[in-house]
């Protein structure tokens, strides 16, 4: 590989140490783990590839992808859990039992004030195929492509009120400075 990423003021020359180094998966909270798997397996077409109790503490994982037809999983338990644990780009769905039993409860998106975590984001070959689809299946747009400055980029919030952007990879060319 050629290219060795963009330099900006703070960008440090990685050294051998981080070699195989790579981002794995982000997590966010849900309230109910039924209506996050239902939104994410429906809307976004995401499997769940593991799912890891820990009972003492009162939680559990939902580590899901996004898989191509070709992509071999492994059927046995402890090699998936190996397999997950060394993809890229996972989501994973944390849930602390309990919390869907709450009527008021709910996490902090991270764009309401005071902001923080922003967004996680999805490409998709044809980004007004994917509007339509949001639309048909009643999800909730924060921002349609047409509008705001930004053009061709939508954001759409999941059950929880997670923002998640949408983006056609190919519509990005020219975008910024």
């Amino acid at each position: 590989m050629s290219f060795k990423g963009e330099q900006h003021p703070g960008v440090k020359t990685p050294t051998g140490d981080t070699d195989g180094f790579r981002l794995n998966h982000t997590m966010l909270r849900v309230k109910d783990p039924q209506a996050a798997l239902a939104f994410y397996s429906r809307v976004f077409g995401m499997r769940v590839l593991r799912r890891l109790d820990f009972a003492e503490m009162q939680f559990s994982l939902y580590f899901l992808a996004r898989l191509d037809d070709e992509e071999q999983v492994p059927e046995d338990t402890d090699e998936r859990t190996v397999w997950t644990f060394s993809q890229r780009g996972l989501l994973e769905l944390t849930h602390n039992w309990g919390t869907e039993d709450q009527a008021d409860f709910a996490y902090h998106d991270g764009n309401a004030e005071p902001q923080g975590f922003g967004h996680i984001c999805f490409s998709v070959p044809n980004l007004e195929a994917a509007v339509a689809w949001f639309d048909a299946n009643g999800v909730e747009f924060i921002k349609r492509p047409d509008q705001g400055k930004m053009k061709d980029v939508v954001f759409v919030k999941d059950v929880d009120g997670y923002w998640i952007e949408v983006i056609e990879a190919a519509r990005m060319a020219g975008k910024g400075d």
